[in-house]
């Protein structure tokens, strides 16, 4: 198909004829396009973006955008609205990474407003009378929430970057909370396939059922009053109504009913931390992301470097020659993520060595283009659990280029599936993120190390990955995932798809993944990948999940939202694997 616009000469972002002349046509830009039936087009506007997994957020924030808000504020508005439309891992109960790329100052900066381990919390408390880690403990109870950083960081950023008043950002989801919104059947489904974790808690059975336990119906009507009320709290005292006060009250009795550790000290002590970017290069792009605790940014810079020593383009996109040097670098970083990566307050994490492009070319050179290498050589495998999308991610960008990557969770799909009773949001499982005992796995098959050991106060490791790739001080891809252990190599594949491979936002959104871990010592795809690149991956000796018939498993890999700049329009791209994801202009 013949293409009319570019954002630069590299990235090939571009749109069709007829898409370009509707925007062209828009000349004020108040009629922006934004939505399109294909999903190899990406949504074009004039002044701002959001892309994330939940419309009704994404459009919150539009309309922060079309109010004269920045980035941030719109970022804002969007993570606080996904606390009421998306509680799968939209949250007040749990933490993640904010990068912010400043246009005018050409500046990037990272927020940390990860969970936090209680002051009570030790090393082995997870470690059960046969020495073996007890999972129900570390996943689906009081004692695996660790103390929330989602409300501070927010505010954090807002106080810092924003432009508007907390009513202004964060009215909107109050009042979707209060007055409700038609529950989609994504949501509806979704609840229902997590009924039995809901049920050993009263309070979330009565907040997301009907009495009685009754599963709301699509389209039926969706209000969160208590829910609301903790929003206006938060609107009028900001963080000290969320970490003080009638919220924190809550809190802690929900800790005391059901024998958790948070206590009023660890909620009063809570603090964000401003950290610096981890910065890499590829192909004259500066790659931008979250440092540790976060793992992400680490690895796809590492992996970026490992590739850039071959010709990616003679292989072709997703060849077995190809995905062999995904796979092996893929396998690299995630045994160097095992060993060194932790929260660098309190253990040594050797960042600028792990990303040392002399390290990577040395990695890369041990790779053996005709042979796959074996993880069982370095330590045993472990099981792969199921991947679920419970983390979530959105992207916005501004008429002034101003651009913001979120990525949060609860860890696992609606956390630990307890609720706060009277305030009506859900408490995290990130306790199961640290390393409960070196050397086993937690709940993605991920192993840890000493340096990921639980400590009072320490945040754990995760595999978060917001990014903004920028060229000549302007961000030209704004992008980040959701899946656990899948993200790092989600969003690897996204840069590439955009740098290496010169696809629009839409068309690199949507193609096909792969997934390696070092352990378990197996290749994960979706579908849409030749089967005949599969069987010669095979043949190279790579192991793939294999079904109950013999035949190659494939299974959704990563939800990746993105948005990008040039040439005097934006474009935005929601993943088509999420059911309820939308990319939003103004």
């Amino acid at each position: 198909m013949k293409r009319l616009l570019c954002l630069t000469a590299a990235l090939y972002l571009c749109v069709t004829p007829s898409i370009a002349a509707e925007v062209k046509a828009d000349g004020a830009g108040a009629r922006a396009l934004t939505s399109y039936d294909s999903r190899f087009h990406p949504v074009i506007a004039k002044h701002g973006m959001v892309s994330a997994q939940d419309r009704i957020a994404a459009e919150v924030g539009r309309d922060i955008l079309a109010r004269g808000g920045n980035a941030v504020d719109a970022a804002v508005a969007t993570g606080f609205a996904l606390a009421v439309t998306h509680p799968q891992a939209g949250n007040l109960g749990g933490g993640g990474f904010m990068v912010v790329h400043l246009a005018d100052e050409n500046k990037q900066i990272t927020i940390d407003f990860r969970e936090m381990a209680p002051s009570r919390a030790s090393r082995d408390m997870f470690i059960g009378p046969d020495g073996e880690v007890d999972n129900a403990r570390a996943q689906y109870s009081h004692l695996s929430a660790g103390v929330p950083g989602t409300v501070m960081g927010m505010l954090d950023a807002l106080d810092a970057y924003g432009t508007m008043t907390r009513r202004e950002v964060i009215g909107p989801a109050a009042i979707l909370a209060d007055r409700g919104f038609d529950m989609p059947y994504a949501l509806v489904d979704s609840l229902n396939g997590h009924r039995e974790e809901f049920s050993a808690d009263p309070s979330s059975l009565k907040y997301f059922f009907k009495a009685g336990g009754v599963s709301y119906a699509p389209g039926e009507r969706f209000k969160q009053k208590d829910l609301a009320q903790t929003l206006r709290r938060i609107i009028k005292k900001g963080s000290d109504g969320f970490y003080t006060g009638e919220t924190a009250d809550l809190i802690v009795s929900e800790m005391a009913k059901g024998g958790g550790l948070m206590t009023y000290e660890d909620l009063n002590s809570y603090k964000t931390v401003m950290r610096e970017p981890v910065r890499g290069n590829y192909k004259g792009y500066e790659i931008v992301s979250m440092p540790p605790p976060s793992s992400g940014g680490v690895h796809v810079i590492q992996m970026l470097n490992m590739l850039s020593q071959f010709d990616l383009k003679a292989d072709g996109h997703n060849s077995a020659a190809y995905l062999h040097k995904l796979t092996e670098a893929m396998r690299r970083a995630f045994a160097d993520r095992s060993k060194f990566l932790g929260d660098p307050d309190f253990a040594d994490v050797p960042t600028q060595d792990l990303i040392d492009p002399g390290y990577n070319a040395a990695q890369a050179s041990s790779i053996n283009l005709d042979l796959a290498s074996k993880s069982k050589d370095i330590a045993p495998a472990v099981s792969m659990p199921y991947e679920s999308p419970q983390t979530t991610h959105y992207s916005v960008i501004d008429k002034h280029g101003n651009a913001v990557a979120v990525t949060y969770t609860l860890n696992f799909s609606y956390g630990s599936g307890y609720t706060v009773d009277g305030a009506g949001f859900l408490l995290n499982n990130e306790m199961d993120d640290f390393s409960a005992k070196p050397g086993a796995p937690n709940g993605y098959g991920l192993i840890g190390g000493a340096a990921n050991a639980i400590e009072p106060g320490k945040r754990p490791l995760s595999s978060m990955t917001p990014l903004i790739v920028t060229k000549d001080g302007k961000a030209v891809l704004v992008t980040g995932s959701p899946g656990g252990s899948t993200i790092i190599n989600s969003v690897l594949q996204m840069v590439l798809n955009v740098i290496e491979w010169d696809m629009n936002l839409a068309q690199a959104t949507a193609m096909p993944k792969i997934h390696h871990q070092w352990l378990p010592d197996v290749v994960v795809v979706e579908p849409g990948i030749n089967i005949d690149t599969l069987r010669a991956l095979e043949a190279r000796g790579f192991n793939l999940v294999k079904n109950e018939n013999g035949g190659f498993a494939t299974t959704v890999i990563g939800r990746v939202n993105s948005v990008a700049q040039g040439e005097g329009f934006v474009f935005g791209a929601a993943d088509p694997r999420g059911p309820k994801s939308a990319a939003i202009g103004h």
